[in-house]
């Protein structure tokens, strides 16, 4: 976790503080960036374009099943 982290703050979108009012000095505050916080945006973003798009997907693939299955229902005689 230190690697990514430090890749991170490397990176500019993760800056590390202590807290001020702890006596503990050992821990520490982890702070998005403006540029961390755009990118996290960005690859929200990103993500529900993706979802949103597999959703439309089967979406159709369910509506085309769904007629699939009434035509074939409509072929069979009627049970009286």
């Amino acid at each position: 976790m230190l690697y990514v982290l430090n890749a991170l703050i490397d990176k500019g979108f993760v800056k590390i503080g202590t807290f001020t009012a702890t006596k503990d000095k050992r821990r520490y505050a982890t702070v998005l960036t403006p540029e961390g916080i755009a990118r996290k945006a960005a690859l929200t973003r990103a993500f529900l374009v993706r979802k949103l798009e597999e959703y439309e997907a089967l979406r159709k693939e369910i509506d085309g099943l769904t007629q699939e299955i009434d035509c074939d229902t409509d072929l069979l005689p009627s049970a009286r």
